[in-house]
């Protein structure tokens, strides 16, 4: 349905800033939601924060106030900026679409990134 290929990732020390990417392509018109999900070694994955078609965007309690979600809709591309980072932050960064394509629903993923927070 739609192919989504991350990219970004990286070290970082505490306290810094990491904007990760996420280019779809594909069946661009049938995404209704795109998000940014993580996976920390020994954890669930969780969600991070996520945007509708029509702009709309929430966040993990735990992120608000430092993270980020926007989307470039030329580009078929949507950013997590991450700011003031904490080792908790640790994990493989994954990007989600969630569509509808010819009336059933689908959840595509990325590859994955990985971000490391540390000194």
């Amino acid at each position: 349905q739609v192919q989504l290929v991350e990219s970004g990732g990286g070290l970082v020390q505490p306290g810094g800033s990491l904007r990760v990417s996420c280019a779809a392509s594909g069946s661009i018109d049938s995404i209704t939601v795109m998000g940014w999900y993580r996976q920390a070694p020994g954890k669930e994955r969780e969600l991070v924060a996520r945007i509708t078609r029509g702009g709309s965007t929430n966040y993990a309690d735990s992120v608000k106030g430092r993270f980020t979600i926007s989307r470039d809709n030329a580009k078929n591309t949507v950013y997590l900026q991450m700011n003031s980072l904490k080792p908790e932050d640790t994990a493989i960064y994954y990007c989600n679409a969630h569509g509808v394509l010819i009336g059933a629903p689908y959840d595509d993923w990325g590859q994955g990134t990985q971000v490391t927070v540390s000194s």
